[in-house]
């Protein structure tokens, strides 16, 4: 009779436990959503902490508390945003896993944004608006933090949406839209504004330009021809070597800034040097990997796999030496006008203000950026290391080229360009391969318009909606600083 009861008892308290445990496991799974947010709002406290024990008894002290908390939310935001393009064709191509890409990334965004980043940074964004329009320091000062607000808001909603967007269109937007509600329309250089519209379309086409013209020789030289292997011994260090000498170029252009200031033409010359030391250094890696390797297309990918992953870490690099600028910029300025009461056309960055961007991105990386990673690199189009090989090279040239011509331009918008230049590349050849063979409309198989939509080789609604937030993203970052400029000026 007790064992009965004894028996009914412990059945009774198995089902409580288990209770318990569907209760815990449910707890834990709506709050696993939530630590990623409570992480990226305790950094961003920190960074006002920080700015509070550098600047505690000054009478602004307040503005820059506030302004250095909103600098770590859009460092995060870059870090969510603008990563994913440097990463995301290496994962996409299962060159890297995502915790491999994050790792790297992370480290080598960090170190270009402390190594290379600028000393000294424009306080009006790439000369957007004229300081002497804005006489008043306070005027500037909530100028700038309506700048930094409004863009910081833009990409985090572009985030939500899975939109990559440039972050230095955003800035570019939000000290426009500033300086306008601060001095009028008269404020802003609408020359260099038209610079920067141009580059909204030339920077993306030429990378796709260049990505596809890239992937064409891969397919010409290598792929189709009889031998692949052979031909993979004598174009591959070649490739290599014209990735070597684009990045050094690239890294000599954009990321040494803060060590020496290097032209077009040195840049050039430093970039011909490392192609060519890298040819005669990778010739015999190139050969060493190739033995053994079966004659066909997928043998090829062990071959790009390294030199991808090297070209994903020197983005990453030279992406944070270039655009901590975005983060810290309007951060240093409002710093540099409430210490000493004034503002210049330029300003030096203080290194924990540095160091508040390159972290800042780093945990926007780690906390935000799979998404975006996903999207660029596998929703898109379908990529494979040659491909996304193809998207690295492009981008490095396009930011020479792209320099060489004067125009400002975005490195999210190349990347993603030459994403859409690979996939609309492959689109066409197959096209013209199906004519080729002669396959008559009328043999082939009665196909629905929506599943031949589906079946093209880049997602067209991606497409759509990428366009769609790169045009609207220096109205609607101008848009927004705009009101919280009135906002502030009002309040405060």
């Amino acid at each position: 009779m007790s064992d009965g009861k004894n028996t009914r008892q412990w059945n009774t308290l198995d089902k409580d436990l288990n209770r318990i445990s569907q209760i815990e496991t449910a707890a834990a799974y709506v709050s696993r959503p939530l630590i990623g947010p409570g992480i990226a709002l305790a950094f961003i406290i920190l960074a006002g902490i920080a700015a509070a024990v550098f600047f505690g008894q000054t009478p602004t002290s307040f503005v820059v508390v506030a302004a250095a908390a909103i600098g770590a939310y859009m460092a995060l935001n870059i870090g969510a945003n603008d990563v994913a393009n440097n990463m995301g064709p290496a994962v996409g191509a299962n060159a890297l896993t995502m915790g491999g890409a994050i790792l790297i990334a992370a480290i080598f965004e960090t170190a270009g944004a402390l190594l290379a980043g600028g000393d000294v940074v424009s306080t009006i964004s790439k000369g957007i608006i004229d300081p002497e329009t804005i006489a008043d320091p306070s005027i500037f000062i909530w100028a700038m933090m309506a700048a930094l607000m409004s863009s910081a808001l833009w990409v985090n909603l572009a985030t939500v949406l899975g939109a990559p967007v440039s972050t230095t269109h955003s800035v570019v937007g939000g000290v426009m839209g500033a300086g306008i509600a601060a001095a009028g329309l008269s404020a802003v250089n609408w020359a260099t504004m038209s610079k920067i519209a141009a580059s909204w379309v030339i920077s993306p086409v030429l990378g796709g330009v260049i990505a596809a013209a890239f992937l064409a020789l891969i397919k010409t030289k290598i792929m189709y021809q009889e031998d692949k292997i052979a031909a993979a011994r004598r174009w591959v260090p070649v490739l290599i070597a014209i990735m070597a000498g684009a990045f050094a170029a690239y890294l000599a252009l954009k990321g040494l800034k803060r060590i020496i200031r290097i032209d077009i033409v040195s840049a050039l010359l430093i970039g011909f040097g490392f192609a060519v030391l890298s040819y005669f250094v990778s010739k015999p890696y190139i050969r060493k990997q190739s033995e053994g390797l079966e004659n066909r297309n997928k043998s090829l990918k062990t071959l790009f796999g390294l030199p991808l992953i090297i070209s994903a870490a020197l983005l990453s690099f030279a992406h944070g030496a270039n655009d901590v600028a975005n983060a810290v910029g309007p951060l240093a300025a409002i710093v540099h006008a409430s210490e000493f009461g004034d503002f210049a056309a330029k300003v030096a960055i203080p290194f924990w203000v540095m160091v508040i961007g390159a972290l800042g991105i780093s945990f926007g990386l780690f906390l935000f950026g799979p998404k975006l990673i996903n999207m660029v690199g596998s929703q898109i189009t379908k990529l494979n290391p040659m491909r996304a090989y193809c998207v690295a090279l492009s981008a490095a040239i396009t930011v020479i080229v792209a320099s060489w011509l004067g125009l400002p331009v975005s490195s999210t918008h190349i990347a993603v360009g030459g994403i859409f230049g690979v996939g609309f590349f492959r689109e066409w050849h197959n096209n013209k391969r199906r004519a080729r063979l002669n396959i008559a409309a009328a043999d082939a198989p009665v196909i629905a318009k929506s599943e031949r939509r589906r079946r093209k080789l880049v997602r067209r609604s991606h497409f759509m909606t990428i366009i769609a937030a790169w045009v609207i993203t220096v109205p609607a970052a101008a848009t927004i600083s705009g009101v919280l400029f009135f906002l502030l000026n009002a309040l405060l």
